[in-house]
């Protein structure tokens, strides 16, 4: 019996390199909105494919815009 081909699974592309965002900004809440779920949580970097010094980032702008009150804490879908 012929042992199975294994392929190596194809590595996430980075949305922020292919939108070319260079500087993460808490007042951009269109892309913010790409990394949190929908129910509010930030999503994870296995998930979302950036690296770890973009998901901190991404956490820290994300929690200083629902600080100014431009990203709601959970969503109001409940």
């Amino acid at each position: 019996m012929a042992k199975p081909v294994l392929r190596k699974p194809k590595k996430k592309s980075n949305p922020l390199k292919v939108a070319k965002i260079a500087v993460i900004d808490y007042k951009d809440t269109a892309t913010l909105r790409k990394f949190i779920s929908d129910r509010g949580k930030i999503r994870s970097r296995r998930v979302t494919g950036v690296s770890v010094q973009e998901q901190r980032q991404i956490a820290r702008a994300v929690k200083n815009a629902r600080e100014m009150a431009l990203l709601p804490y959970t969503s109001s879908a409940r």
